[in-house]
């Protein structure tokens, strides 16, 4: 490339910024002539984004909020639409975000932009219709689980697996006898690990279930971690964790995949923390509990018999999944128990994990979609 290129990307949660800040910083290191704009955090931007609206204002979840924020992202919407008209880039990269970045195609695709997708909606768990908009609006798509591959292939859509970024994000800085001593841990104990969630609402629905399975452990063999993720309210976390009473409690921060490497078994509440885990490879359960009418709406319009990630990737029960009436202290002491004191069923896990492990780091996910922009651009 010998002249200016320009890209315009959006990634609107954290983990969105993480991973595709990584992919800049990997486009920096054989490109000069490219330029960056678009709606990103503090990783994107250090990676040499230029903002055009602040990104706290995009951190909004549930029906509820994004009702609220209306106004808000229709200024978006019509600024985006300002500039791909007066200003158009070269390529436009949506990362995830699809309430917002399937819009934003459609936009891109009306005024013949191109658009690559990086980790695309879940239409394979719901809205199946999104596989047709991904192949009509997108000139290609970056999809990081490898089954959905065989969705693509079939519908004939141009795309490629280019690896998991949770595999170049993981960092273990910790040594396990030095997080013991930070944390006043014993290393003659067996340690359970709990991880309730980056959210508020997954906090009031989770700790205390999480705490309640904890009360029927004994502290003389046990150590009890429960993860503190920085998104979560100090003020909740702190009050639900001292209603309980129970005083044998270490809340860990900021050495979350410290925890996972030498926890000897956790429990993680669904979501993206399950893939960190099965990556790290120590045997764990996945729990998750919402509201009644969230709960049966979803079962009507969820496609998929499995909610744990690891288990839809490797299209197996691998890991135990408690689900809403059977997420509770009782169930959860219950089933930690069955596995920790069966080294038959406790080996079974950790063997499996091995290879999911291989799956999702065959590849560099930064690398391979930062090859597929610049193929984008000399096309």
């Amino acid at each position: 490339m010998t002249f200016s290129r320009k890209i315009f990307w959006i990634a609107g949660e954290n983990s969105g910024d993480l991973h595709t800040s990584k992919v800049i910083s990997q486009l920096n290191k054989n490109n000069k002539n490219l330029t960056y704009f678009g709606i990103g955090g503090e990783n994107m931007q250090k990676a040499g984004l230029t903002p055009i609206f602040s990104f706290e204002r995009f951190s909004v979840m549930g029906f509820s909020e994004v009702i609220k924020h209306l106004f808000f992202f229709l200024k978006v919407e019509l600024k985006i639409k300002k500039i791909f008209k007066t200003n158009p880039p070269d390529l436009v990269v949506l990362t995830d975000y699809p309430g917002l970045n399937m819009r934003i195609a459609k936009m891109a695709h009306k005024f013949k932009i191109k658009v690559l997708y990086f980790i695309c909606p879940q239409f394979w768990a719901w809205k199946h219709q999104r596989i047709f908009q991904l192949k009509k609006l997108t000139d290609y798509v970056a999809y990081i689980l490898p089954f959905e591959g065989k969705y693509f292939k079939k519908e004939n859509v141009k795309s490629s697996y280019v690896g998991h970024p949770i595999s170049e994000e993981i960092e273990i800085r910790m040594a396990k006898n030095d997080l013991a001593k930070e944390y006043k841990l014993d290393s003659n104990k067996k340690w359970l690990g709990f991880l309730p969630g980056s959210r508020d609402t997954e906090i009031k629905k989770m700790l205390p279930e999480y705490i309640k399975s904890i009360s029927f452990f004994d502290a003389e063999k046990y150590e009890f971690l429960v993860s503190k993720a920085a998104t979560v309210s100090d003020k909740l976390f702190r009050k639900t964790i001292e209603n309980s009473a129970n005083q044998n409690i270490k809340i860990i921060k900021n050495h979350n995949y410290e925890m996972m490497k030498y926890c000897d078994f956790l429990v993680v509440t669904s979501g993206t923390a399950t893939l960190e885990t099965a990556y790290l490879g120590t045997p764990f359960l996945i729990v998750y509990k919402t509201s009644k009418i969230s709960y049966e709406l979803g079962k009507r319009f969820i496609k998929i018999k499995r909610i744990g990630l690891p288990n839809i990737v490797l299209d197996k029960d691998i890991i135990p999944e408690l689900i809403q009436d059977e997420a509770h202290g009782k169930s959860i002491h219950n089933k930690i128990s069955e596995i920790i004191n069966s080294k038959v069923k406790y080996n079974k896990i950790s063997d499996e994990l091995k290879e999911l492990h291989e799956i999702l780091g065959s590849k560099s996910a930064s690398k391979e979609v930062a090859k597929i922009i610049e193929n984008l651009l000399n096309e």
